[in-house]
């Protein structure tokens, strides 16, 4: 009965492995450039969920204060795009080197993004 209960356990495991989500950016490095200081900050991360099942995006964080994220709110349907925007504060002058994390319900539950750049006068 054990072992009938353990193959019914790793058959399910199986089958919920493949149909999980899956997060696939446009890219994962966006490059500023040199940006004046006051600028516009936004840039934003395409991704498409190249999974079978809902991307859900729980959670999306910076390494700084200075560069805020914006999550989907909904759920990304298997074959469909979303977006992330990131703000990064332009009033900071000096290089732009910042990681920003998404959570999710994909097969890889944490994917870090970066942006970079050089803010001048």
């Amino acid at each position: 009965m054990k072992k009938l209960l353990l193959i019914a356990v790793l058959i399910s495991a199986g089958f919920s492995v493949q149909a999980q989500a899956k997060i696939e950016f446009k890219t994962e490095v966006i490059d500023y450039g040199e940006v004046k200081r006051g600028s516009d900050g936004i840039r934003v991360f395409e991704f498409t969920n190249t999974g079978q099942s809902p991307l859900v995006i729980t959670e999306v964080n910076s390494t700084c204060g200075c560069t805020i994220p914006e999550k989907p709110e909904q759920p990304i349907a298997p074959g469909e795009s979303g977006q992330i925007k990131v703000k990064y504060d332009t009033q900071i002058l000096g290089p732009i080197r910042k990681t920003i994390t998404v959570y999710s319900n994909a097969e890889v539950p944490a994917k870090s993004v970066k942006i970079k750049g050089r803010v001048v006068e």
